[in-house]
């Protein structure tokens, strides 16, 4: 299994550069790559984003809507990779379709690369209870890829309580953290969780699992946080 899991805020010119980078190591010498648009409403759009904002990294990224057969698109697929936005919509779909034992057969199974930024990471994981979406549609379940043993909190931003306003200034909001957000999930649940901060990814594949690009934390049942480094293996840390 080879997962590149990013958290996304994929919106400055050094972080796109890093985004193309890794896309680039962990793809290698593939030419086309299966994109999965179904966490937004407008694929056509979504797809067309991808491409002008050079998000493909040189690669021919084909939307899995263009196909009438996702099933068939997914079995003859030299990689996958899936965006972000509703964690909700995009596993409501994927369930919905059949897609998403397809896609573990495929990743798991028979080795193909998967790459997943925010809700496409939200779904690498067992279950998509970690995101921080909306549910503005039930899926038949909340049962997810499960293509790592843990969970990922995408756009993790630490213990701070500041909120930006619609003109990009910030206020401080006094309210729940995403740190106790995280501890409540694990007063029922007991997986580990990798507070996954913008613009960083997790290089994981069956031995080991890097964080690349920036900080993060994990954070276990009954034990306190652990803030983790660039470049640090985490195997161990979340076993």
């Amino acid at each position: 299994m080879r997962a590149l899991l990013g958290s996304g805020g994929i919106r400055t010119d050094e972080r796109i550069t890093l985004y193309q980078e890794e896309m680039q190591r962990h793809f290698g010498d593939v030419e086309q790559v299966l994109f999965i648009p179904w966490a937004l409403d407008d694929h056509d759009a979504y797809l067309k984003a991808m491409m002008d904002r050079g998000l493909n990294a040189g690669y021919e990224l084909v939307g899995i809507h263009t196909f009438d057969d996702p099933i068939a698109a997914i079995k003859q697929a030299q990689a996958i990779s899936i965006g972000g936005g509703n964690t909700f919509r995009l596993t409501w779909e994927l369930h919905r379709t059949g897609a998403m034992k397809a896609i573990h057969t495929r990743v798991v199974g028979e080795g193909i690369p998967y790459m997943g930024v925010s809700a496409g990471t939200n779904v690498a994981c067992p279950t998509m209870q970690t995101t921080n979406d909306m549910p503005i549609v039930r899926p038949e379940s909340f049962r997810t890829l499960g293509l790592v043993p843990f969970q990922i909190n995408a756009h993790y931003f630490g213990g701070s309580t500041w909120v930006r306003l619609e003109d990009d200034s910030y206020i401080e909001h006094f309210g729940e953290t995403r740190d106790d957000r995280l501890r409540e999930y694990h007063e029922i649940n007991d997986l580990p969780v990798i507070g996954l901060r913008e613009g960083t990814y997790l290089r994981c594949d069956s031995e080991s699992v890097e964080l690349v690009g920036g900080t993060g934390r994990v954070f276990r049942i009954d034990r306190d946080p652990v803030d983790i480094a660039p470049g640090e293996d985490l195997a161990e840390l979340i076993a």
